[in-house]
């Protein structure tokens, strides 16, 4: 076939000078051939939507991960990653593959202290503890034996009057001890309860116990805190602790029952000279203090609860008073009931209360609060039913006013001799050790005299003069209990007994037996705040005195005990 001699030849000539083979070739966007494309226009550039921003620079490209199963560092080719020492490790958000640099608790350290820095440590940042014996080195510990070892001992902490502090920081001790590293105990008023978790992917093992039975044994409490601190420090194996804890258990009490009403008649009597009273009024309040002893011992024998307990315990001071009143004899009649409300106070559970609360153990602190206003009901109860009798016998009783009890209420040398006196004789009801009684003794005796000379001679309103003794009180007993590494109460509860608020508790109730309704809720509100200050006042000395105490850390200075952050009110 002949060809057109005009044609170009097929393949030859420039490209622009070629025609597409059909439209479907051209874009719609395309110029036409001989146009050439036009410029971009400067300030638009084309990007992706996950584009840096112009002027951030782009990030570190990220260091190679070695395999989980190789230690880091040793893999041919890698860099190995920067250590983190001291507070930059702790301040990482996420663990590091090194690991956590661990932390030195120093065992010289009180075991309370080194407990409550672990306490406060997130899971993760808390150091792996040493395995003591036990357990195989190939299956680790026996798990519910530690568990109920555990919970054996907080049952008995607890029981005693401790707080719910001191409580998991035991229970934390002997489980990390035995080598349980993911361990969180928990106590409330009545429930104890903890639970291990082995690790991240493992079932949690879950342990409780009830306390059901509440006693005050202080022996027993501090060899409780000498056995935990042997746990801790010194490596106890299972058995050995079980010996240790059933040994604890059949202690006998220091002190017989005969002594421990005599020592209540001893606390009401030197409660009495408190309050102006002389030897006569001694006699009458340490007499009613020891009927009302007597007939509480007979009530909790009968298995009635302990509300009940404490309005037959209250009855036999508040008659002895209006008896004496009643014989217009030459005694203070309010001096004897108010001494013998010494005796009835619930000042240690008070105490143990403010201080859950304001160590953030708020359902215990709730559940101690009431059982206090419990028994506190109890008591009025049963001096009400007492004074209303008398009152409707004789309207005119002279020898209950308030006016006519503090007489002779500044005398400082009997009054100080009172309040040791009156120390004294709560060590015994508490079943103090021997040894701490001459401490608790003193301390009580410090307090009163602080008391006095703020109150009395540098004329301080009674509230924050209470506050500060208590302070010193709580400032005292937890050195002296660092010193012996056992527990604060014994150097602590009795050493408060000459601040409780007893005559402010007795005006109240004869003001509501005698129909003066104002005056009574404006004394039972100052022995509130009293009581009050006496139990913020111990907590703020156990507190100050911690200020004085190198707490364990990472370092020196470190952070050591961690405490909540506050909420701004939100």
């Amino acid at each position: 076939m002949a060809s057109d001699p005009h044609a170009p030849e097929q393949g030859s000539g420039p490209a622009e000078d070629r025609k597409p083979a059909s439209d479907e070739a051209h874009s719609a966007f395309t110029p036409p051939l001989g146009v050439p494309y036009p410029p971009l226009p400067e300030d638009e550039h084309p990007t992706s939507e996950f584009a840096l921003p112009a002027g951030l620079r782009p990030e570190a490209p990220a260091e190679q991960e070695g395999s989980a199963f190789v230690r880091p560092g040793s893999t041919t080719g890698q860099t190995p990653l920067p250590k983190p020492v001291g507070a930059t490790a702790m301040s990482l958000a996420f663990t590091p593959p090194q690991g956590i640099p661990a932390i030195s608790l120093t065992k010289e350290a009180p075991w309370q202290d080194r407990m409550r820095t672990m306490l406060r440590m997130p899971v993760g940042e808390r150091p792996v503890p040493e395995r003591l014996g036990g357990g195989d080195e190939e299956t680790g510990p026996a798990v519910p034996r530690v568990l109920d070892l555990t919970l054996r001992i907080g049952e008995i902490l607890l029981a005693g009057g401790e707080g719910a502090e001191d409580v998991e920081a035991a229970m934390f001790g002997v489980a990390y001890a035995y080598g349980l590293e993911r361990v969180e105990p928990t106590v409330t008023f009545t429930l104890l309860s903890i639970s291990y978790q082995p690790s991240l992917v493992d079932d949690p093992v879950t342990a409780s116990r009830t306390v059901r039975r509440r006693g005050v044994d202080y022996n027993r409490l501090s060899a409780v805190f000498g056995l935990v601190d042997e746990i801790t420090s010194e490596g106890l194996t299972l058995e050995e602790a079980y010996r240790g804890l059933a040994e604890i258990r059949r202690n006998r009490h220091p002190y017989p029952s005969w002594a421990l009403t005599v020592a209540s008649g001893l606390l009401s009597g030197a409660a009495s000279m408190l309050v102006g009273g002389g030897l006569l009024v001694f006699v009458a309040a340490a007499v009613g203090s020891m009927l009302g002893d007597r007939l509480a011992w007979l009530a909790s024998g009968r298995g009635l609860p302990e509300f009940y307990q404490f309005v037959v315990a209250a009855m036999p001071p508040a008659a002895v008073g209006v008896a004496f009143g009643l014989a217009h004899a030459s005694v203070q009649a309010s001096a004897v009931i108010t001494g013998g409300l010494f005796a009835l106070i619930p000042g240690r559970a008070l105490v143990a209360g403010v201080h859950d609360g304001l160590t953030g153990y708020y359902i215990t602190a709730a559940a101690r609060l009431l059982e206090v206003g419990y028994l506190i009901v109890g008591i009025v109860v049963g001096v009400l039913s007492v004074l209303y009798i008398g009152l409707q016998l004789n309207p005119g009783l002279k020898r209950l006013n308030p006016e006519q009890a503090l007489g002779t209420y500044n005398v400082p040398v009997v009054q100080t001799i009172a309040a040791m006196l009156l120390a004294l004789a709560f060590c015994v009801l508490l079943q103090q050790e021997r040894h701490t009684v001459a401490f608790a003794t003193l301390n009580g005796g410090v307090a009163w005299v602080v008391y006095g000379a703020l109150a009395y001679v540098a004329g301080i309103n009674p509230v924050p003069a209470t506050a500060i003794a208590a302070g010193l009180v709580g400032l005292f007993g937890q050195l002296l209990s660092r010193y012996r590494y056992a527990s604060a109460l014994p150097y602590v509860t009795a050493a408060i007994g000459p601040l409780l608020p007893g005559s402010a508790t007795y005006f109240g109730l004869l003001n509501f037996a005698q129909g003066h309704l104002p005056q009574g809720l404006t004394s039972l509100v100052q022995a509130a705040s009293l009581a009050l200050a006496i139990a913020v006042g111990v907590n703020l000395g156990s507190e100050v005195a911690r200020l004085f105490l190198r707490a364990p850390g990472m370092q020196a200075g470190g952070t050591g005990r961690r405490a909540a952050k506050r909420t701004r009110g939100f």
